[in-house]
C-alpha cells in the first residue's frame, strides 16, 4: 500500500511537494488503525487512542521502543505496514530535503537567486584578481555584507568559498539591482568594464536607490563631471586604484579628501627635516608648533630607516627626522625651528 501509494503520488508530481510525505503518513494512520483493531484481541491497550499515536510514531520512525507491541499474527502484519509506511515517509523527506539543498546550492552558484540582506554593499561588476582583492578588504574590514552582482558573462558564482552571495545578470535592468539588494544596500559600487558601461549602471543604481552611498570606478576621471548630472552625491575614484576604492566604500568621503590632497591650490602634503640645531624632539611639541603656528597637521615621521605614521605623541624624535604633514604651503626647516621656539616660549609651557 505505500509503495503503491508512493508510485501514484510520484505520477501526480506531489512527490516534488511537501505534500508527498505528509500524505503518505496520514493515509498510513487512518488505515493501519482500524486494521490493527480488527487484528489484536478485544481489550488490547495497543488500540486505545492514548497508546495507538505512541505506537504509530516510534514504530514508523523505526525506533521501537517496545512498550506496546502487537500480540497477534495479523497485528505483526499491520506492525510492518506500519514500518515501511514510516520508511516510505522518511525517504521522501530525505530525498525532498537533498533537493532543496541542492537547489539552493544551484540557484546560489548559478546567481538566480534573490537576496534578502540591507544595509549591505553591493559590488556590481567582475574582473578576474581585482575583484577578489576588492572583496578580500571589505571582509577584512568586516561589520557588512556584501553581495556581488555580475553580467551574464560570469556562469558561475565566482567566489564560491566566500561569504557573499552572487546575482548574475545585466545590471542596467532594474530588477536584475532589486535581486541584488541594491534598493536596500548601504553602499553600491559601480565597477564596470569601460567608463561608458559606468556611467549607464549608475543611472539606474541612482533610479532603484537614490539614498545609497555610490561609488564609480572611472578610468577618465574627467567623465566625473557626467556623474554630477545623475547625483551630486555620487563619488567617482580612479579605477587603478582599489585600495582607495575600498576605503571609500567603507569610508564616505575618504576618496574626496585625497583628491583634495592631490588638487594644486588646496592643502596638499609636504616633506621637512628637524634642523640638527634643535636636538631632540617630541612629537607633541611638533604637532603643536605646527598647528598654532602654521596650521598644518602632522601626518608621519621618519627616525633614521623607521617611518611613523601618526606617531604616539609621547615618541622623542631624533635630531634630523622628517615630518610629514599637510598644510596649504610648504614650510622650511628655519619656520619649523622658529614655530617651535614660540611653543616653547608661549605662556604654560
Amino acid at each position: 500500500m505505500p509503495f503503491f501509494l508512493s508510485r501514484l503520488l510520484l505520477r501526480l508530481s506531489v512527490l516534488r511537494t511537501w505534500a508527498a510525505p505528509i500524505v503518505v503518513i496520514i493515509v498510513v494512520f487512518v488505515t493501519s488503525w482500524p486494521l490493527m483493531a480488527l487484528a489484536e484481541p478485544s481489550g488490547s491497550e495497543l488500540i486505545r487512542p492514548e497508546n495507538y499515536w505512541w505506537y504509530f510514531v516510534v514504530t514508523a520512525a523505526t525506533v521501537g521502543y517496545g512498550d506496546f507491541f502487537p500480540e497477534s499474527g495479523g497485528g505483526h502484519v499491520v506492525g510492518a505496514y506500519v514500518i515501511i509506511g514510516g520508511i516510505v515517509t522518511l525517504t521522501t523527506v530525505f530525498t525532498k530535503m537533498a533537493s532543496v539543498l541542492e537547489q539552493a546550492r544551484g540557484r546560489r552558484m548559478q546567481g538566480s537567486i534573490t537576496v534578502s540582506a540591507s544595509g549591505h554593499i553591493v559590488l556590481i561588476g567582475y574582473t578576474a584578481g581585482r575583484t577578489e582583492r576588492i572583496v578580500g578588504e571589505l571582509l577584512a574590514d568586516g561589520g557588512c555584507a556584501v553581495v556581488l552582482c555580475a553580467w551574464d558573462e560570469v556562469p558561475t558564482h565566482p567566489m564560491p568559498e566566500e561569504p557573499i552571495d552572487f546575482v548574475r545578470g545585466e545590471p542596467t535592468e532594474s530588477d536584475v539591482l532589486r535581486r541584488a539588494g541594491v534598493d536596500r544596500a548601504r553602499t553600491v559600487l559601480v565597477d564596470a568594464r569601460d567608463d561608458n558601461e559606468a556611467l549607464a549602471i549608475a543611472v539606474t543604481v541612482n533610479h532603484v536607490n537614490a539614498d545609497a552611498h555610490i561609488v564609480v570606478t572611472l578610468r577618465d576621471m574627467a567623465q566625473t563631471s557626467l556623474l554630477r548630472y545623475v547625483d551630486e552625491d555620487i563619488r567617482s575614484v580612479q579605477w587603478h586604484t582599489p585600495r582607495m576604492i575600498t576605503e571609500e566604500l567603507t569610508s564616505p568621503g575618504i576618496a574626496e579628501v585625497y583628491a583634495e590632497l592631490m588638487t594644486h591650490g588646496g592643502a596638499n602634503t609636504y616633506s621637512v627635516p628637524l634642523p640638527e640645531s634643535l636636538g631632540p624632539v617630541l612629537v607633541d611639541r611638533c604637532r603643536t608648533a605646527l598647528g598654532r603656528g602654521h596650521g598644518a597637521t602632522l601626518l608621519a615621521a621618519r627616525a633614521g630607516e623607521q617611518l611613523m605614521v601618526n606617531p604616539d605623541w609621547r615618541t622623542e624624535l631624533p635630531a634630523g627626522s622628517v615630518l610629514y604633514y599637510v598644510s596649504r604651503q610648504r614650510l622650511s626647516p628655519e619656520q619649523i625651528s622658529q614655530a617651535l621656539r614660540s611653543e616653547d616660549a608661549s605662556p604654560g609651557r
